[in-house]
């Protein structure tokens, strides 16, 4: 598997995955200070102009909560309501937490006068906060199902990492703090840190 990835973007919660699972996979960085993720090459591997993309012997998969799935299937709760909650958390990471953030930066999305960009931006602090407040009611602790690591675990901690340059103290929320605390003992994010993904 080959995974295509930029360092501080949600690619980041894919590569966690993958180590977790012990999986065997090579790196594609996207350069996005070059606007790599817009080139005509990536843009053949994925059309979004967005990362991750992953490269499986099936075909490529593009959006965290598809290639977490794929990439890591042994972090999926046997039960019905445990695979659930956790898919409610990462629900949340990707369709409200993670806009909540991009309207930092990417503005442009939504709006076309750079007024409106900057209007958005000043939410940000505001609405991230509240996000990481609703997280804190997710969190069993020390993970987000309780002793036992799944998926929501690296995305939740890829995605909590952006909080504190969005002006969101994370000693605010000590269950956040904790689960990050935790995830940053376990030999797969030494593995990822030593190759460069956090």
């Amino acid at each position: 598997m080959r995974l295509y990835f930029a360092p501080g973007t949600i690619a980041v919660a894919s590569a966690l995955a993958l180590l977790e699972e012990g999986a065997a996979f090579e790196v594609a960085t996207v350069d996005f200070a070059s606007q790599g993720q817009r080139s005509a090459a990536y843009l053949a591997v994925n059309e979004k102009g967005r990362v991750p993309s992953l490269e499986t012997p099936n075909g490529i998969l593009t959006e965290t909560m598809a290639i977490l799935e794929y990439a890591a299937p042994s972090l999926i709760p046997a039960g019905a309501w445990s695979a659930a909650k956790m898919r409610e958390v990462m629900t949340y990471l990707a369709t409200t937490m993670h806009v909540a953030h991009a309207h930092k930066m990417r503005g442009h999305r939504w709006a076309r006068q750079e007024s409106s960009w900057a209007d958005m931006k000043t939410l940000v602090t505001e609405n991230m906060a509240e996000a990481a407040a609703y997280l804190e009611t997710k969190i069993a602790g020390p993970y987000v199902l309780g002793d036992t690591v799944s998926l929501a675990d690296p995305y939740l901690y890829a995605v909590t990492s952006w909080l504190e340059g969005d002006g969101v103290a994370v000693e605010a929320y000590p269950r956040i703090a904790a689960l990050r605390a935790a995830y940053e003992t376990r030999a797969s994010f030494g593995e990822a840190q030593k190759r460069g993904f956090v």
